[in-house]
């Protein structure tokens, strides 16, 4: 047997987002060729171990290694030349032709002034066809599907020609043939290439028919590590989901997989193995993050906004995997921003309110949740005593109070939103229907 240097090497990995854990001690090899799975609820490290992979984010303790070189020693360049991404939101603000984005991947490839050869075209042009996009090359970027952007981000990535192939919860939005076909093409790439693939996937039995191996993350640890056929089990299931079901083997291909049939309510009550919501947190500044962690902690889906780039509650959010409508950096809130950051809100069984600072740019924030406020608990943070939050001339402080006269509770703190929340969602009489399995 010889001896081969790991794609990807992850030491003791350790990361914290202030009080909270997000990953523990994260400890595993992933061979070249390798296809990896990784599997767990919502809040389990999965995006934080990507981003950790990526060199996106410096971890507190334990190290990464991309082919033996440790991922903070490389450049950015030298990343995108070993290592490719497909996040699993992307917010795209330039309406660019799809040809024109796909070749974005190339650029890694090319010296400084250099331009694009009409090898890099024609590459392009393939993978285009072999994504099902040929026919929408000179379509916008914004102008097409979810499903199909989030193909055309595959195609980018594949476009990189890298030995490392990183996917966020690429069939998030995709109907099940899409699926399919995106995970057979990055199977294939794996099998028939050499690539090594490590995606983060809710569906187990999409793991287990293409992953070679599954990684399972509880709460920041790794809590389960192999083939298919050994990791997957109904005490598994019910031991990190919370979720009764029945294991099955498929007789053509003796691959297992899962059959829920209920939630393990009788045995296990407590909120971490349930998901209840989703939870909207309205927030900015960093005073929701907090929040967000505190709420995924406890086991609940959690949406944000409306934020704006680069703010330290949208930062938060994406490391956590909140969806959460986004704004560019300073701008006011968009029309386009304002109906998402509704269409999040309409979801919500209910909305927390941070003691967040309001200026002109995102007074829109606390004047959309009034809406809601009639037909939807409210749960808002005071301001501490001393510290100002109103920047909006007056106008944030008369939407809070309009908040209050609707019926929204007002709470002096984090923890006691959480508790709130808790209360009216996973409380001994809440409604089952808010209750559904994570994953």
């Amino acid at each position: 047997m010889t001896l081969t240097t790991p794609a990807v090497r992850v030491a003791r990995l350790g990361v914290r987002f202030g009080d909270r854990v997000a990953l523990h001690a994260v400890e595993f090899d992933v061979a070249p060729g390798e296809f990896v799975a990784l599997a767990g609820p919502n809040g389990s490290g999965k995006t934080t171990l990507l981003r950790a992979l990526l060199g996106f984010l410096n971890p507190d303790e334990g190290a990464v290694e991309l082919f033996g070189a440790p991922v903070a020693d490389l450049s950015i360049r030298e990343r995108a030349r070993r290592v490719a991404w497909v996040p699993q939101e992307e917010s795209l603000r330039d309406d660019v032709r799809l040809s024109q984005y796909v070749l974005y991947g190339r650029y890694p490839h090319l010296r400084p002034m250099d331009r694009e050869t009409e090898t890099d075209r024609a590459l392009v042009a393939r993978i285009l066809g072999e994504v099902g996009l040929a026919d929408r090359a000179n379509d916008g970027i914004l102008s097409i599907s979810g499903g199909e952007r989030q193909r055309a981000i595959l195609a980018r990535a594949l476009a990189q020609r890298t030995p490392l192939l990183l996917l966020d919860e690429p069939t998030s939005h995709l109907d099940i043939a899409h699926q399919l076909d995106l995970l057979g093409r990055v199977h294939a790439l794996s099998r028939n290439e050499g690539v090594t693939v490590i995606a983060a996937l809710h569906d187990l039995n999409l793991a287990a028919r293409y992953a070679d191996r599954i990684i399972v993350l509880s709460r920041g640890r790794r809590i389960a590590d192999g083939p298919p056929r050994s990791v997957l089990s109904e005490d598994l299931l019910a031991r990190v989901w919370g979720v009764d079901a029945e294991l099955a083997v498929d007789s053509r291909s003796g691959l297992p997989y899962l059959l829920p049939r209920r939630l393990v309510t009788e045995t296990r009550p407590s909120s971490s193995t349930l998901t209840a919501g989703p939870v909207h947190v309205v927030g900015g500044g960093g005073a929701g993050a907090p929040l967000l962690r505190g709420l995924i902690d406890e086991g609940f889906r959690v949406t944000a906004g409306a934020l704006h780039l680069l703010d330290t509650d949208a930062e938060a959010a994406e490391s956590l995997g909140v969806v959460a409508a986004v704004e560019g950096p300073f701008a006011p809130l968009s029309p386009a921003t304002r109906a998402h950051h509704r269409a999040l809100l309409s979801e919500a069984r209910v909305i927390v309110v941070a003691a967040f600072a309001v200026g002109p740019s995102n007074l829109a924030n606390l004047e959309d949740v009034l809406p809601y406020a009639t037909r939807t608990p409210v749960v808002v943070v005071d301001q501490t005593p001393g510290t100002p939050i109103d920047f909006a001339e007056g106008r944030a402080t008369a939407a809070r109070e309009a908040l209050r006269t609707a019926g929204a509770t007002f709470v002096p703190d984090t923890d006691s939103a959480i508790r709130e929340v808790v209360r009216v969602l996973a409380g001994p009489r809440a409604d089952p229907s808010l209750l559904t399995p994570e994953g």
